[in-house]
């Protein structure tokens, strides 16, 4: 990995009441990681679409968005309509995944294919050649503050193997549990960019959580 790790605060461990303030909290974040769910595919429920147009006029930086709803073939154009940088849907959900690809990128947003610790990365690998983000998850997917899995990252080297070798054009991404204890070994397995929720909001200083997160992972990827 030649380029400088990216590290995105996931708002889900953000005081709700304070968005806009969270979000300026966390200087230096190179996207801000937005959790919408629907409490059909996660059983959680958090933001939606109005809260995703709020923090677009209130934020410079790209928002990501990541979708654990059913039906995203429905809905994720909406987010990239609002204005989001990176909208991520689950594989397991989506129905026609290559054409939400194709529809998001032509609203202007960058395409994401998330996958959960269970499901087998070789079964997306065609899809994911009309992706620009590959979202893996560390966790199950519905809620904060899990703990890591380090098996997914199997999943990780497999994708930095196939981007390196020019097979996919893709953004490795990886999403749960990640803090200055996980994310060294997630850096040596491939990962450009790193969501972090509770290392970033649990902090006294945001910024400085998301400065000492990105040199922690900019060695490790160095080895």
């Amino acid at each position: 990995m030649a380029h400088r790790p990216l590290i995105a605060p996931s708002i889900l461990s953000a005081d709700f009441a304070r968005l806009g303030e969270e979000i300026h909290a966390a200087k230096g974040a190179d996207w801000v990681h937005v959790d919408v769910m629907d409490a059909h595919f996660v059983p959680n429920l958090t933001l939606g679409l109005p809260v995703v147009e709020s923090l677009r006029k209130v934020t410079e930086t790209p928002l990501d968005c990541h979708l654990m709803i059913e039906d995203p073939d429905r809905w994720a154009i909406g987010y990239a309509e609002a204005g989001a940088y990176n909208v991520t849907v689950h594989a397991e959900a989506a129905k026609d995944p290559v054409k939400i690809a194709k529809d998001l990128r032509a609203a202007g947003a960058k395409a994401g294919l998330s996958v959960k610790p269970g499901t087998r990365l070789e079964d997306h690998l065609d899809t994911l050649k009309h992706y620009d983000t590959l979202l893996v998850m560390s966790v199950e997917p519905g809620f904060g503050g899990q703990s890591f899995i380090a098996d997914v990252l199997d999943k990780v080297r497999t994708a930095r193997r196939l981007v390196d070798t020019g097979h996919l054009k893709l953004v490795v991404e990886i999403d749960g549990g990640i803090n200055a204890d996980t994310i060294e070994q997630a850096a040596e397995a491939g990962v450009d960019c790193f969501v972090a929720g509770s290392a970033v909001y649990g902090a006294a200083d945001p910024a400085k959580a998301i400065a000492a997160l990105r040199e922690q992972a900019a060695r490790a990827a160095e080895r």
